[in-house]
């Protein structure tokens, strides 16, 4: 259900195809110059690929023209109401407009702006908030608010055709996650062009993350939508940026930077794991390679269960194991872990990711870590239940009775063998 068309904010395409772009918002007044182009290189350096400010006045379209010579990204110029900002905001080199065409004024001020847009080669993002549909469509609201979502947003679709204007993606957003979900879903059985995806006022860093990744993921994996953005109560826009990037990395659809694997601890964990991992995720945060990192709370667990990260660690109470593609590198002190669980990290991508392993260390390694499983032989971890059930299955196979199809017993049963 990816949307076939594709357009172009600045030098980001969007839709057709292309990977789903990560966006944020500024949450300085944009007249404030230095202060908002402060907060865009923060998000830039975070990720974000597009950004949008508010215009809720003149001095902000006006400011809008430095910004967008100055800023490393494509820069959206927000507008709600009045439908002369965004003809100034046009002509101060916006890389996108973003409208609601529901409360701008009517649709003769909407053909003012998309004439204008039109001739700048700007393209538009149309859209609709569960707060603020159309008068016509309140009641339908009250009986079936998917519904009247859906029929708002694609009012404005044939409103933009008519105007012989299609450089536009298209956005619903509502505070309500399951009806995010419904509408966007059906939203995409009935237009093919690129769909912006959000949680509207989705909460603090720590339940609007949470609401933005079960909605936003949700309709991910299905195929649905081509760019996104994160909303939070915090005026660190950057945090958004973060969230954004570890959804798509989550679900596989981009990589950036690190992907830190870290097990939830159990009564088996011997050393402080909350502060080692908090120290790994903070230090990894200055790496831009795409490298996975395992932390294990308990070398009961060995290497098995992330056998397929870059590097990793597994610790007991005065030791730990660092190991990399599954194999042991070295035992050191637990103090010590972290620090040279780094210089390994280093080592590897000086050398264009190959990872050096002194046989010796790494067999000594190997050594203390069946010494520890051996202690906890009682255990029955991941790996010895999955040992267990192979075996199992292959004493069922070797032990089972093979049946011609023909006189099968199950014959003539609706769940006939195929």
């Amino acid at each position: 259900m990816a949307s076939k068309r594709q357009i172009w904010v600045g030098n980001v395409p969007i839709g057709g195809g292309a990977p789903v772009a990560v966006q944020s918002m500024t949450k300085t007044e944009t007249a404030n110059i230095e202060a908002t182009l402060e907060q865009i290189g923060r998000m830039h350096e975070a990720g974000c690929e597009i950004v949008r400010c508010a215009v809720p006045r003149d001095q902000d379209a006006v400011a809008l023209k430095t910004i967008v010579e100055r800023s490393p990204v494509p820069i959206i110029a927000d507008i709600h109401f009045n439908h002369t900002l965004a003809l100034k905001a046009i002509d101060a080199g916006a890389g996108a407009i973003r409208l609601n065409p529901g409360n701008i004024g009517g649709a003769d001020k909407v053909a003012e702006v998309a004439e204008r847009a039109k001739a700048a080669k700007v393209p538009m993002r149309i859209g609709v908030n569960s707060g603020s549909l159309p008068k016509h469509l309140h009641d339908l609201e009250k009986r079936d608010p998917v519904d009247a979502l859906v029929t708002a947003a694609v009012e404005f679709v044939e409103l933009m055709e008519r105007l012989d204007f299609e450089d536009f993606k298209v956005s619903i957003k509502s505070t309500n996650v399951p009806n995010t979900i419904a509408s966007n879903r059906l939203l995409a059985e009935k237009i093919d062009y690129p769909i912006h995806l959000g949680i509207t006022e989705a909460g603090t860093k720590w339940t609007g993350s949470l609401k933005s990744a079960v909605g936003l993921g949700t309709l991910l994996a299905d195929g649905v939508g081509d760019t996104i953005r994160i909303s939070l109560s915090t005026f660190h826009a950057e945090e958004e940026v973060k969230v954004a990037w570890e959804i798509l990395k989550a679900l596989q659809l981009r990589q950036k930077g690190p992907v830190l694997i870290a097990c939830p601890t159990c009564g088996r964990l011997q050393f402080d794991m909350d502060a080692t991992v908090q120290e790994i995720e903070r230090r990894l945060e200055s790496y831009v390679e795409p490298i996975e990192v395992a932390v294990l709370g308990c070398a009961v667990n060995g290497i098995g269960e992330a056998s397929h990260a870059d590097f990793g660690i597994t610790g007991a109470k005065n030791e730990g194991l660092i190991f990399a593609n599954g194999k042991a590198i070295r035992k050191v002190p637990q103090e010590n872990l972290v620090d040279e669980l780094f210089v390994e990290i280093d080592k590897s991508l000086a050398r264009d990711g190959k990872v050096e392993i002194d046989e010796t260390e790494s067999a000594e390694g190997a050594e203390w870590l069946r010494r520890i499983e051996e202690e906890n032989a009682d255990d029955l971890t991941p790996e010895k239940l999955a040992a267990l059930e192979a075996e199992k299955a292959r004493q069922e196979d070797i032990t089972a009775p093979q049946i011609d199809e023909a006189v099968s017993p199950v014959a003539g049963r609706r769940f006939a063998r195929s």
